[in-house]
């Protein structure tokens, strides 16, 4: 599992493994990152459906509740076909600017 780390953002990478396993080492390293905002980069998986998504989002909803984004990039699922409490992005870059919204969201009050 690579982590790249920019600030307060880290953004997560695994290539060459199932879903069920790269789940299973996010929950692992999640301690490590959980102060931070995360960006999951699923580019890696070619197959990908709405089910696969929701893998995250028991995750996905604890890390928001503590007030950090997370966000998962892929253009393998559209963000019609997942929950909207699940941030689905096609691009690394939109998921850099979700987070920077949702900060000032956060900032604002919003």
């Amino acid at each position: 599992m690579i982590l790249d780390k920019e600030g307060n953002v880290t953004t997560v990478l695994q290539e060459n493994i199932s879903l069920e396993k790269f789940v299973s080492n996010l929950k692992e390293v999640y301690p490590k990152i959980e102060k931070d905002h995360i960006i999951l980069n699923l580019f890696s998986f070619t197959k990908l459906t709405s089910d696969d998504i929701l893998e995250f989002l028991q995750l996905s909803d604890a890390h928001r509740k503590a007030n950090k984004s997370f966000v998962l990039v892929t253009n393998k699922v559209s963000y019609a076909d997942v929950p909207e409490t699940i941030c689905v992005v096609p691009t690394i870059q939109e998921a850099k600017d979700i987070v920077e919204m949702e900060e000032i969201e956060r900032d604002l009050g919003i």
